[in-house]
């Protein structure tokens, strides 16, 4: 069976955006980057929210092209762009797009088919609110969680009406010279 693995920012109050939706206090750096495009290309699907999917779709499938572009730009939108990906959303139900598959409906019969389905671990960027989907139902096997060292006060929480309790083993922990530290468990 597929896993399903979760890559998060989070502040160290645990949330994942400020109450107006703002990410301006995440860092991310070479080395972050460095390490989490080497997890990266395990997956072969990513899963999106849909609000997460549109700042992908809007920004990826032509960064690498740029002349200014990074290391990372180049190797994550080649990355992006031969994936598979899944994006929760009523708002696009009956719409199709190349190599995308909408999930509007029995969100968790339709994940656990996924899961079943041939091929690698499928990978979640940001996206609180499929993950707190999945984690309702159980579905989340693996949480990478680069905790920044920020205390935000309010905002989007990461782990949110989870269902019933789930205990969670710590794999690695790893810290970041900017003071980032990865948190990797497994349900």
């Amino acid at each position: 069976m597929r896993k399903i693995v979760v890559f998060m920012h989070v502040s160290l109050d645990g949330f994942v955006a400020g109450s107006d939706g703002g990410m301006d206090w995440i860092h991310v750096d070479d080395e972050i980057f460095d390490y989490a495009g080497d997890r990266t290309n395990h997956a072969d699907t990513a899963l999106y929210g849909r609000v997460t999917f549109d700042m992908m779709e809007g920004y990826w499938p032509t960064a690498g092209n740029s002349p200014t572009a990074s290391k990372h730009d180049i190797e994550h939108s080649s990355w992006y762009n031969k994936v598979s990906k899944v994006v929760l959303s009523k708002s696009l139900k009956g719409q199709t797009r190349k190599n995308v598959r909408i999930v509007s409906d029995n969100v968790d019969q339709q994940i656990k088919e996924i899961k079943q389905a041939p091929g690698s671990e499928i990978i979640i960027f940001g996206s609180p609110s499929a993950c707190h989907s999945l984690m309702k139902h159980g579905l989340i096997d693996e949480y990478w969680l680069f905790v920044n060292p920020v205390l935000l006060g309010e905002g989007i929480p990461l782990f949110k009406n989870i269902g019933s309790r789930t205990s969670l083993k710590l794999l690695k922990t790893k810290q970041f010279t900017s003071g980032v530290v990865l948190l990797h468990y497994t349900t």
